[in-house]
């Protein structure tokens, strides 16, 4: 047990302020991530230093696209989410208690250790929902700060500004999964809400590098309509260079009798996003041919060259490519 961040007491409860849910927690209870609970009126993690999956992975499977490509990133996460997706890929994980999985025992010390012995040029929260388990990622990052490493967070970005801000002197880049451009969908398919996630899109893409990723799934948020609003969303709102990844659904958890995505549809989103001016779009969890590759936005020229989660040929040299010189926005170096 930790004691928790961000919660106050009221007359006999504990009411989190992590995240936008604010539960109100009773005694010996949890909140709606199940990992944070009222111990006689103190809010404690009850999943710090207990990694329940750690691997060196791509960075690219996060995915970043733009962020230090080729490089492996160190990955930890616990049990947990203030989601409740009904097409979630992590179910076992994410939906668990902490009980349910102990976990090892992996302190932020040891992963920085970890992620230096195997060669990665960053660490990562992910797997589940890391908001969840904030001390134990903020000591992670300030820990790996101190040993010359990024940091990365991947993120349904249902987070409260003030942890928000108390983590990004120690975040360098995240992907934000935005699960759909209508908040009906977020309240029913998710049990959250739409608006909190835009502001931490916006918040975010001021302070760390920040992309984007889109899960499709048919019937749900499939409308092109809506894809094309949220595009047009991100033009104005953040700006043309924001990477937006749109990925394939396939069946899991309490969706499967949903089809998968058809590569139709994704390449049709993809269209959609680049008539809406964005300059850096892709598609994923299918065989996406050229629309995994990057091209400089301005000569059109490819300067990196990818299949799946393994990076080919790069043109990009100090941040511009090779053949005209032109910026390529991303953290390169």
């Amino acid at each position: 047990m930790h004691e928790a961040k961000y919660y106050r007491l009221l007359k006999d409860k504990v009411e989190c302020r992590l995240c936008p849910h604010q539960c109100k927690i009773s005694e010996g209870k949890a909140g709606i991530c199940r990992v944070r609970r009222n111990m006689k009126g103190e809010l404690y993690s009850m999943v710090y230093g207990k990694s329940v999956a750690a691997n060196a992975d791509p960075i690219e499977k996060k995915p970043l696209f733009h962020f230090k490509p080729g490089s492996r990133s160190f990955s930890f996460g616990t049990v947990g989410c203030n989601l409740r997706c009904e097409h979630c890929q992590n179910a076992d994980t994410s939906q668990a208690k902490p009980e349910d999985y102990p976990g090892q025992e992996l302190l932020p010390d040891r992963i920085v250790d970890l992620a230096i012995e195997f060669g990665c040029e960053s660490i990562s929260a992910t797997y589940n929902e890391p908001t969840v388990f904030f001390e134990y990622m903020l000591d992670t990052f300030k820990l790996a700060k101190e040993r010359g490493l990024k940091t990365v967070m991947v993120t349904n970005g249902f987070m409260n500004p003030r942890p928000a801000e108390e983590l990004q002197p120690y975040l360098d880049a995240l992907n934000i999964d935005l699960k759909s451009f209508d908040d009906r969908f977020y309240r029913e398919i998710s049990g959250a809400k739409l608006q909190p996630v835009l502001d931490s899109i916006k918040f975010w893409h001021r302070k760390a590098w920040l992309e984007v990723t889109n899960l499709i799934i048919p019937t749900l948020n499939d409308d092109l309509g809506e894809i094309r609003k949220m595009c047009v969303w991100i033009v104005k709102n953040l700006d043309r260079e924001v990477p937006l990844h749109f990925s394939a659904f396939h069946p899991c958890y309490r969706m499967m009798d949903k089809p998968s995505t058809t590569p139709e549809v994704l390449f049709q989103a993809y269209d959609i996003a680049k008539e809406a001016g964005l300059k850096h779009v892709y598609t994923g969890n299918i065989i996406a041919g050229d629309r995994e590759d990057t091209y400089c936005p301005q000569c059109k020229e490819k300067v990196i060259d990818r299949q799946r989660y393994l990076v080919g040929e790069t043109d990009i040299v100090h941040g511009k490519c090779r053949h005209c010189g032109a910026k390529v926005a991303g953290v390169w170096d």
